[in-house]
């Protein structure tokens, strides 16, 4: 088991990788196992391998808490995926025997050229993060709008469901649906920003229009 060399790319590719699909190196809750591996890096994974940079940032938060951490800190070789041989500490020369602490040492004071490589690393961090685009969460809904009867003027009641305007939410195309009776209803699709707009607006907006509009329903909700 292992990371192969954790200080190299290909080792924090294998991280990323583990992590992909964890929140932690073991279990639910962070562990010994967090600080081992933690501890093994020499620098923060960098901010395309998205999965590995998460938990290093959630781990590095437990930075006064690490001791207090469940578990027993074993061999870099027991964690990782089972195919795969550690290799950290096999490759380091000379320079590599001082590891800098990322947690910053309780019992020495850190020194200046230490503190220099840190923060030299975490401004980096924080400008790959800064230039790396936002994710926005997006998700297309198609819409059953139901009329009171045959009667209600549809083009009207269109209008009205067009008519609703928020940061976030794009109207697409719609269409009219026999239900029976003589009645239709109106089918339409839009666009929204899962963190600006909710199927629970969009109904209590649509069915505002109470001389039009009896009911809202979902009827089909995807992820883009």
């Amino acid at each position: 088991m292992g990371f192969g060399n954790l200080r190299s790319a290909a080792g924090l590719r294998l991280l990323n990788d583990f992590l992909a699909d964890k929140s932690y190196i073991e279990g639910y809750v962070p562990s010994q196992a967090d600080i081992a591996v933690f501890e093994a890096l020499s620098t923060p994974p960098p901010a395309d391998l998205f999965h590995a940079l998460r938990w290093y940032n959630h781990i590095k938060s437990y930075e006064k808490q690490k001791a207090s951490l469940p578990g027993v800190k074993k061999a870099l070789g027991k964690y990782g995926p089972a195919d795969v041989e550690d290799s950290t500490g096999a490759t380091t020369d000379s320079k590599d025997d001082d590891d800098i602490d990322l947690f910053g040492s309780d019992e020495e004071e850190e020194s200046e050229e230490s503190k220099r490589l840190r923060e030299e690393r975490l401004a980096q961090y924080e400008s790959k993060k800064s230039k790396k685009p936002t994710l926005i969460a997006k998700s297309s809904i198609l819409l059953d709008v139901k009329p009171w009867d045959d009667e209600t003027d549809m083009a009207k009641l269109e209008e009205c469901v067009r008519s609703i305007q928020a940061d976030g939410l794009v109207w697409g195309s719609s269409k009219l649906v026999p239900v029976g009776y003589g009645i239709k209803k109106l089918q339409i699709q839009c666009v929204v920003e899962d963190d600006k707009v909710g199927t629970d607006m969009l109904e209590e907006k649509i069915t505002a229009f109470e001389d039009y509009v009896q009911s809202m329903d979902v009827a089909a909700f995807n992820k883009i």
